[in-house]
């Protein structure tokens, strides 16, 4: 088969699989591999987004002020809106087999694709942190009833959490690490069990809440704290701006590294389809019951600010059984969704920088590390931090990296690689020295206007310096701004800066 329609001829084979830049982990995935159909893909997106970060996503809405309609709303846009790049950018995997990134040496060139892998696999490290943070936390609440001194101890170690709660997160952490070193088979494994067990927890719940808080009528009816005569009356825009950004980069991970999946899809047909009906429903669904759950608790327990984290609501049930049943069903199910959604990709990324070398599982091990190093807990404390600082933060990076990819294959190239160039380190994608200065300095340039607003936001830039309110402004737009400014910015600079690598070859733009 011709290498530019999807796969590597057999003569042309045994000299790819000799590049530095070819490793079995990255390598095209054949067609007889090529198994994925509609449903694997829903039941991909139905078993990732059915989870505890999912019903986070929800009740932090609820927890800074929005109705139950406005944040099922805006969650719902959020997904509609993202699943655009993530079926374009699964395009590239689905038809060259390639996984993520393989397919930004296109655009990087074959050196400088680390950089946007790089910047990928760290915030996959965040997540994985804060899903093992879930799950020791979890894995602490139980060992808390059984012996109540745990939760005694209230002196924070230098790390900011009691020393009980870090060894359940090292505890939960080196699970993990056990099913990586395991493989691939035994993460399927857990994916098939974990759906079922998250949904039925889910609604667990949800009967809880309907029946403790009087039905879904008192439930609904909790006003939204940007209607009029409400604390935060008419701040409702300056709200939901920035709380939508959040919410698209909350999978603008996954819409990056799409293809890492996507590669094994029989068709295009299959990856579009099995999306389109796996996430955006599902999130809304699964958000449905974290606002459910918050804002029952705001009834049930007559609190001012309700309960956002689902581990405090369950450590509320009195049944010891329950309770025990309810937090392992939360682990199995956490464990299941970090592999797959956390784990896949940074694993990938990071033996991209030396394929001969790195392998996936030292990959994930290395994912591993950096996912405690980043203190996750912190990431979690609050609503508002999880939104503004974590969600909107990295959507600023995220984004820049999704518009230049998109304007690379869809406009410039017109859909069309060179894959035997992919794994050419001398090949048409080396540029200069391996990097495309103009895919990095199109990144750069869509990443700075987010800049001061960050650091705003971290406190690290006084509010009051001039144009502090447009700058902040930007950064409420942060997947947004960023996506469409490399969007323009990158083709722009390919017109006017055509770069070229090694040998020319036929079949790339």
């Amino acid at each position: 088969m011709n290498s530019t329609v999807g796969e590597i001829a057999e003569n042309e084979l045994a000299a790819v699989q000799k590049s530095q830049l070819y490793s079995p982990d990255l390598a095209p995935v054949p067609a007889e591999r090529r198994k994925w159909k509609v449903g694997n893909f829903a039941a991909l997106w139905i078993s990732m987004a059915a989870c505890i970060p999912t019903y986070m996503l929800a009740s932090s809405l609820i927890g800074e002020g929005m109705n139950w309609w406005q944040a099922i709303l805006t969650i719902f846009l959020a997904n509609v809106i993202v699943l655009i790049p993530m079926v374009m950018n699964a395009h590239a995997g689905t038809h060259y087999g390639i996984p993520f990134p393989v397919f930004c040496r296109a655009s990087f060139g074959t050196r400088g694709a680390n950089v946007p892998a790089l910047l990928r696999a760290l915030v996959a490290c965040g997540w994985f942190g804060i899903q093992t943070w879930i799950g020791g936390n979890a894995i602490y609440k139980i060992l808390a009833v059984f012996f109540p001194s745990l939760a005694a101890e209230t002196a924070a170690n230098a790390f900011g959490i009691t020393l009980p709660q870090f060894l359940c997160f090292l505890l939960f952490w080196g699970v993990n690490m056990w099913v990586i070193y395991k493989g691939i088979d035994c993460i399927r494994v857990l994916l098939v069990i974990k759906a079922p067990l998250l949904i039925m927890l889910g609604l667990i719940l949800l009967a809880w809440a309907y029946r403790n808080a009087g039905g879904f009528g008192p439930i609904l009816s909790q006003p939204s704290a940007f209607e009029p005569g409400q604390p935060k009356s008419g701040q409702f825009l300056a709200f939901f701006i920035p709380a939508l950004t959040g919410m698209v980069g909350f999978w603008a991970t996954l819409s990056l590294n799409i293809p890492d999946f996507s590669r094994y899809a029989r068709s295009q047909k299959d990856q579009i389809a099995g999306q389109a009906l796996g996430l955006p429903l599902t999130m809304a669904l699964y958000s449905f019951i974290g606002v459910a759950v918050t804002s029952a608790t705001k009834i049930i327990y007559q609190l001012k600010e309700p309960i956002w984290d689902p581990v405090d609501v369950l450590t509320r049930f009195t049944n010891p059984v329950v309770l025990v049943t309810a937090m392992l069903a939360l682990c199995i199910a956490t464990l299941a969704t970090n592999i797959a959604a956390n784990v896949v990709s940074p694993a990938n990324d990071f033996a991209h920088l030396a394929p001969r070398h790195i392998s996936f599982k030292m990959g994930g091990l290395i994912t591993g590390v950096i996912g405690v190093v980043m203190m996750p807990w912190k990431l979690v404390a609050d609503p508002s931090g999880y939104i503004f600082t974590w969600l909107i933060a990295y959507s600023a990076l995220l984004g820049p990296i999704g518009g230049i990819m998109i304007a690379d294959y869809f406009v410039y190239r017109k859909r069309r690689l060179n894959l035997i160039a992919l794994y050419d380190p001398n090949g048409e994608y080396r540029y200069t020295n391996g990097f495309s200065v103009v895919g990095l300095v199109s990144l750069v340039l869509s990443v700075l206007p987010c800049l001061p607003g960050f650091l705003m936001n971290v406190k690290l830039w006084p509010k009051g310096w001039p144009a502090s309110g447009f700058l902040l402004g930007i950064y409420n737009y942060a997947w947004f701004a960023g996506f469409v400014l490399a969007f323009v910015i990158y083709l722009a600079l390919r017109r006017l800066f055509p770069e070229r690598g090694g040998g020319e070859s036929q079949g790339s733009k």
